[in-house]
């Protein structure tokens, strides 16, 4: 019993803090991404934990004013896929855990709108443009990738943390 309490004490401090922190939160600068070896967008992580603990319609109105540049298009254009110029480099290998990140970060945006929110066109073909990128650099070639972009792929093929 004292470890179910402990885990809905847990549950709760977390939620309440993802609340605090974020809910009030409004245009996110997407732009500003990749800062050039980013692995996780921040933008897309808040939208990601946020969307863990609002109930639908409320992320979904969340979502309007903290990710604005989403178009009501069937377009992947609004979020380009990251390109790393060199795979070998350590840091610039990250630009394609990005990829992979954004991947399943967007498919857990998109678990959590309605049906006919009208920016799921323009969600899914991000998601599907950064997921064929992502995968696509996952081949072991170069160490600085191939030690960990795996764990992302992994990750986002299972689509560990949605909700089925």
């Amino acid at each position: 019993m004292r470890v179910v309490k402990m885990m809905k004490d847990s549950t709760k401090l977390a939620t309440d803090s993802v609340r605090k922190f974020f809910l009030a939160d409004k245009n996110c600068p997407l732009a500003y991404e990749p800062s050039g070896e980013d692995f996780l967008s921040p933008c897309l992580g808040e939208a990601d934990v946020i969307r863990r603990v609002l109930p639908q319609s409320e992320f979904a109105k969340w979502l309007s004013q903290f990710l604005t540049q989403i178009p009501n298009t069937p377009t992947s254009d609004w979020l380009p896929v990251a390109i790393s110029p060199d795979p070998s480099d350590p840091k610039l290998a990250h630009l394609d855990g990005l990829n992979l990140s954004r991947a399943w970060m967007l498919d857990g945006i998109l678990s959590s709108l309605p049906a006919d929110d009208p920016r799921r066109p323009a969600l899914t073909s991000a998601a599907e443009a950064h997921r064929r990128a992502g995968l696509a650099a996952v081949t072991g070639e170069h160490y600085e990738g191939g030690h960990w972009l795996g764990s992302f792929a992994v990750y986002l093929t299972t689509q560990r943390g949605i909700k089925k």
